[in-house]
């Protein structure tokens, strides 16, 4: 599915072009939001290497990797979004999650516009979607409840950072669960 174009009332989604750099940087680059990824504070030649990599992903024949800005509606980008179909088993259908805000717009509610579950489930046809959090992360937490995931359980020693070891607690949506009005 390319390009991807999905919009909600406060909330776009559209394919990443090389002009994003700096936004993205503005995101990935900020010790605040760092602090709830599997990554350290990324460079601008880091976050230049990650637009051109989901700009080739986006254009694979079988595409599994959907990195996509998050925008208002003024075209301002907000977000990196990221849903990634497993393809572990061939009778797989399920994807992950990702999502990381401006600084600037936490606590605005552009999180639970449930716009990657559209692209998901009415879209992908998945019939599963999950995404694991930093445990402190009660942003994420409050996020992924209101699109009606379920806190599945904690991976314990999931990530190793600069800091050590990290757990990841996971939640989960299943297809029928999934009201498209929530959010």
């Amino acid at each position: 599915m390319y390009p991807v174009s999905i919009t909600s009332p406060r909330l776009g989604l559209r394919e990443f072009d090389d002009s994003d750099v700096d936004a993205v940087l503005a995101i990935y680059g900020d010790q605040a939001v760092a602090e709830h990824m599997s990554f350290e504070p990324r460079t601008r030649d880091q976050v230049a290497a990650t637009i051109e990599h989901v700009m080739a992903a986006a254009q694979a024949p079988e595409r599994v990797e959907y990195s996509l800005a998050g925008v208002l509606p003024g075209g301002e980008l907000v977000a990196f979004l990221r849903l990634a179909v497993d393809v572990g088993h061939p009778l797989q259908s399920s994807g992950q999650i990702g999502f990381a805000f401006h600084p600037d717009r936490w606590g605005h509610g552009l999180g639970g516009e449930g716009i990657q579950l559209r692209l998901g489930f009415e879209h992908l046809g998945l019939y599963r979607i999950w995404g694991a959090r930093a445990p402190g992360n009660d942003r994420s937490a409050r996020v992924m409840a209101q699109q009606g995931m379920v806190e599945e359980g904690t991976i314990r020693g999931h990530l190793k950072l600069a800091g050590g070891w990290r757990d990841s607690v996971v939640h989960s949506i299943l297809a029928p669960e999934w009201d498209p009005g929530q959010g």
